[in-house]
């Protein structure tokens, strides 16, 4: 634009601190078969994306596996008009559990290419077929899709194992090497018309994650154990739980990484509630401790996705200049003191710290590199409490200085 010669002109400059949300982290992809589902509605091989309270869209799902998952993600969804934006990948049945299990795979191992056909990008995916396994030595193809893939678009997997006994459940468990998956070790039994089926408690979970997120202002950082599980009509089987008792199988199948399912109990010592079904996890299948819990997992991907997209506001466009380099750190640390602020994380770097010369040579920044070491830490889940219960000689003192007191004013 030609300046005036006499006027005025207005400049937005492009170095100041830039204000940027995260994604949306309650996204779901399902990955199953439909032998019934409309063909026009949800063909097979085309993710569809749609609300999971959107009932036409549930009909069309038919009664297969498919509209299973949709349905046990909503019996989640207790909020007035709440429903959870899913989207549906249809699979072929194949002639074996072989077969749809890879076909299943397959489409995992595309998952990078299903946020450009829908414009959402999933970071909650249910796998079907996860339980299923060729034999007690072999990983479940579907697995092993989803360890190598879940980390191209930042998300977890709640995956059904085994639920037939614990040692089969802690058994395909260790299967398992991934901050990513979540193992659940007992299967739902839910009411299809008059009849009661069992079905895959994945997809329960999968919907329990999105209602807390819901309830945390729409963000992943919060846990999501010891919380209601609704729809079901009982557990593929019991699992004995105690909060007091570790030798329990459930606490064993915790113990192990795997999470349960368990009953609400009324007047009973250590049981998990009064009533109900209760859902009990809060970790991965990591193999190491310092990333298991698998809230801080997430929050700590949005907190990626927040810092992707200040990040793109610089690139390209602004020199490498101090002011740049002062308002893109500036940027992140509001970001980050954002969420320290409200307890979403318990601390990180200071903005003085962020940019170390040791880490930006001169060579790196003529190239147009510029380096930040950024450290966060997530808020743990409160998995156990110790109480040391001890004799209070005080309140006896306090009784005796009372007694005293009352016989002076005698």
């Amino acid at each position: 634009m030609t300046a005036p010669t006499f006027g005025m002109q207005f400049f937005r400059p492009t170095t100041e601190t830039t204000p940027a949300s995260g994604a949306d982290f309650s996204k779901i992809l399902v990955i199953e078969t439909s032998a019934n589902a409309s063909n026009t509605e949800f063909p097979v091989g085309v993710p569809k994306r749609i609300s999971s309270s959107n009932a036409e869209a549930v009909q069309a799902l038919g009664s297969g596996l498919l509209a299973d998952c949709v349905r046990g993600i909503n019996d989640q969804m207790i909020s007035l008009n709440a429903g959870a934006d899913v989207t549906v990948f249809r699979v072929a049945e194949g002639a074996n559990a072989a077969a749809t299990a890879a076909a299943i795979a397959d489409v995992v191992k595309s998952i990078s290419s299903i946020p450009s056909a829908v414009n959402a990008t999933p970071r909650i995916v249910l796998a079907g077929r996860t339980a299923w396994r060729p034999d007690l030595n072999t990983v479940n193809p579907v697995i092993a899709a989803l360890e190598a893939n879940l980390g191209k678009v930042l998300a977890i997997a709640p995956v059904d194992v085994d639920d037939t006994s614990a040692a089969n459940a802690i058994n395909a468990r260790q299967t398992m090497s991934s901050e990513r998956l979540m193992p659940i070790g007992v299967a739902a039994r839910v009411y299809e018309g008059a009849a009661i089926v069992t079905r895959p408690m994945a997809p329960r979970i999968a919907g329990l994650i999105a209602r807390i997120d819901n309830q945390g202002d729409g963000l992943p950082f919060n846990p999501f154990a010891n919380q209601p599980v609704y729809g079901l009509a009982g557990l593929s089987r019991k699992i004995p739980f105690s909060l007091l008792d570790g030798s329990t199988e459930g606490q064993q199948l915790l113990a192990a990484n795997v999470s349960i399912v368990t009953a609400g109990e009324t007047g009973v010592d250590g049981a998990i509630a009064d009533g109900g079904f209760v859902f009990i996890g809060t970790d991965n299948a990591q193999t190491g401790a310092l990333w298991q819990q698998i809230h801080q997992v997430r929050g700590t991907d949005y907190i990626v996705t927040q810092i992707m997209n200040i990040t793109r506001q610089f690139l390209g466009r602004s020199k490498i200049t101090a002011d740049m380099a002062e308002s893109w750190i500036n940027s992140i640390a509001f970001a980050l003191k954002d969420h320290k602020a409200e307890n979403r994380i318990l601390g990180y770097t200071p903005k003085a710290d962020m940019f170390k010369a040791s880490s930006n040579s001169p060579e790196e920044i003529r190239l147009g590199t510029l380096k930040l070491d950024i450290g966060i830490e997530p808020a743990p889940v409160f998995k156990r409490a110790d109480h040391t219960i001890t004799r209070y000689r005080p309140a006896v003192e306090g009784l005796v200085a009372d007694i005293v007191a009352r016989f002076a004013q005698a």
